[in-house]
């Protein structure tokens, strides 16, 4: 009987819906990056040595990506193309992002901005930004 009535599955068209308004109010940038669901996701961690950035960027040309730091401030940006089906096709459903983007996060302030490594591999891109030797943790000998 329920499926006589809707000719879709309505759980899935209200998990579907349920996505989409949270994308709409969960999309504000602020000073941290796009909040949960933004493009490209992203981890960001770190060792006593480094500050760790990876970021899924699946489909990017690693020649359009604009990396740069700025007053403790990394920016990530670029853009993915929109693949074009052919002329008669119909997209019924289109998930993928496409098109410009850009991600801020703010560095801690013991990196040395002099001292980073960029490398696209594989859809990821690494970035790694050294911690100044100062603020390496050091053991100190009692006399």
């Amino acid at each position: 009987m329920y499926r006589s009535l809707f000719p879709r599955d309505v759980l899935a068209e209200l998990d579907r819906l349920q996505r989409e308004m949270q994308q709409t109010f969960h999309l504000s940038p602020n000073i941290r990056g796009i909040a949960r669901g933004g493009f490209p996701a992203m981890n960001v961690g770190g060792t006593p040595e480094s500050v760790e950035i990876y970021a899924f960027a699946p489909g990017v040309d690693p020649n359009t990506l604009e990396v740069q730091i700025e007053k403790g401030v990394l920016t990530i940006a670029g853009e993915r193309k929109l693949p074009t089906p052919g002329d008669k096709a119909t997209v019924h459903i289109d998930e993928r992002f496409a098109g410009r983007f850009r991600r801020v996060v703010t560095l801690p302030d013991d990196i040395d901005p002099g001292a980073v490594d960029a490398q696209y591999r594989d859809g990821v891109l690494r970035i790694s930004i050294a911690r100044r030797q100062a603020a390496q943790p050091r053991r100190i000998t009692i006399q």
